[in-house]
């Protein structure tokens, strides 16, 4: 009954998506333990983890846990969504470290802007020297800036709406990368979105070669399947999703400099091993974009 009361009375609620990720999410909870969320729900939606969550269950027992079956980010946020009924929503991943001032920010700003992106700083999880997909991400992972206003769109790692914006735009969709998706069909609608440094999270940097690399097998078929949306499936698009590929090692250079002169990174070896990531990052991608416009799967 007194959950009821609280999910009812709350003036926000945070929903976290979650798949196996125990030690992380944690982390995020208790930074979100550090908030002020009198008045907020925080809901766990869980992809059906082999992990325990008991534990978590037993240290957080004002947070509430949900189960999700069908697969992906983009579920579980829906159905936060649908298991809560506050106003407004913030968004943040089960990877992410809350500010402790993150809730009261998010509240304070969500009159500003129908839709609002946050930063994202990156630790390393693991000691110094940087290695080259640490060196990499902390150069170029999460410029939410960059990705707000000049990209137009916003991830889901640190975002702050309203629920009648969400009802409005609808869900998030599987198959395409669905925070990217959702902020751009938003805008597409009318609605504003902001950029808001002062709304902070933080993100641990990919520690080696196959977590980076994974990351981005996934993004690129989540990127090329949102392109296919927008633009269709034809030969046409085809071609011009290889033309991009195709300019990924021009990229890598025209971003050596930008590691360079980087203030972020502590030694010389840390940019040499960042330059050689950023260039075998950039020519994997341009080998799986191209296989992608031939009809092949990565």
């Amino acid at each position: 009954m007194m959950m009821a009361m609280n999910i009812a009375m709350a003036e926000a609620v945070v929903i976290i998506p979650h798949f196996n990720d125990v030690k992380r999410l944690k982390t995020c909870l208790t930074s979100l333990a550090q908030n002020d969320t009198r008045n907020v729900d925080i809901v766990v939606v869980d992809n059906g983890s082999t992990q325990s969550l008991l534990p978590l269950k037993e240290d957080f027992p004002e947070v509430r846990f949900i189960v999700e079956s069908e697969k992906g980010a983009a579920a579980a946020r829906n159905r936060g969504v649908k298991e809560s009924t506050a106003p407004f929503l913030l968004f943040i991943d089960a990877d992410c470290v809350a500010a402790p001032d993150w809730v009261r920010i998010a509240l304070e700003v969500i009159p500003k802007a129908d839709l609002i992106g946050g930063r994202v700083d990156v630790f390393d999880e693991t000691p110094a020297p940087r290695s080259g997909a640490e060196a990499f991400e902390t150069v170029f992972a999460f410029n939410f800036r960059n990705y707000i206003e000049v990209q137009g769109f916003t991830g889901a790692g640190n975002l702050v709406t309203r629920r009648d914006v969400f009802q409005d735009v609808g869900g998030f969709r599987t198959g395409v990368s669905e925070d990217r998706d959702w902020s751009m069909r938003a805008v597409a609608k009318g609605y504003r979105l902001i950029y808001e440094d002062t709304l902070v999270v933080s993100h641990p940097t990919r520690s080696d070669w196959p977590a980076l690399r994974h990351k981005w097998k996934r993004l690129t078929n989540e990127l090329f399947a949102s392109y296919q949306a927008d633009r269709g499936t034809g030969l046409k698009t085809r071609l011009r999703w290889a033309l991009r590929g195709i300019a990924m090692p021009i990229s890598a250079l025209v971003h050596i400099p930008k590691v360079l002169f980087s203030q972020k990174l502590a030694s010389m070896g840390e940019k040499i091993r960042a330059i050689f990531t950023l260039v075998r990052l950039r020519l994997l991608r341009m080998m799986w974009m191209l296989k992608q416009a031939l009809g092949g799967n990565l």
